[in-house]
């Protein structure tokens, strides 16, 4: 998103000296859980879906925040933050579906499931492409992790107005996820095998 970097540049000015990047992640990692308690106490009242929009502004405000303040900083650690960033986004995205499976009517309950499988599966595969082509990247075909955010806000949003709706909400996304990962996938082989032919010659050449 373009007015996403501008945001973010002008938020690492304002962040006082005490705040640090581990402080963020911290931050992200408690808008998950508001996520997931959102969509607990909804089983009440689905108005508290707004509790889970709000949790997912607190996610992207700490997870989007914590790497790019430490990079203005001049203090980033690149592999600390990598293993970190990978780890709390797992349990996060376990969170949130289990907060979504409680939800959910007990008959479609297995869409929590299935999203976090594919979801999963895109991650496996974030880490996979950085394996093999060395650039890690986190995006979902053409979706940031804050487009996804959003999408997925508008999706509670619609849920309140029209309680019901968030069902064919994750049918549509889990449906896009296999799509999309598939893709992926095909592009992954197709960059493993360039690789493994690449490395045979340099193998022969050293021969």
């Amino acid at each position: 998103m373009w007015l996403e970097q501008p945001v973010l540049l002008y938020l690492c000015r304002l962040m006082p000296a005490w705040v640090s990047p581990d402080i963020l992640t911290t931050v992200g990692f408690a808008g998950s859980i508001m996520v997931a308690l959102g969509f607990i106490v909804a089983k009440v009242n689905v108005a508290y879906l707004f509790i889970s929009v709000a949790g997912f502004f607190v996610q992207w405000f700490g997870d989007s925040l914590d790497g790019r303040l430490a990079y203005y900083r001049h203090t980033p650690r690149k592999w600390y933050g990598f293993a970190l960033d990978v780890c709390v986004d797992w349990v996060s995205i376990a969170l949130i579906t289990f907060g979504l499976f409680y939800f959910l009517p007990s008959a479609y309950r297995f869409l929590a499931f299935t999203l976090m499988i594919t979801y999963g599966w895109s991650m496996m595969m974030a880490l996979l492409k950085f394996k093999i082509t060395n650039q890690y990247a986190i995006d979902i075909g053409y979706f940031g992790p804050t487009e996804l955010r959003i999408a997925i806000c508008m999706g509670l949003l619609i849920e309140i107005m029209w309680p019901g709706s968030l069902m064919v909400f994750a049918i549509i996304v889990n449906v896009l996820l296999v799509f999309i990962n598939l893709k992926d996938f095909y592009w992954l082989l197709q960059a493993g095998n360039l690789r493994d032919k690449l490395e045979k010659n340099k193998a022969a050449l050293e021969d």
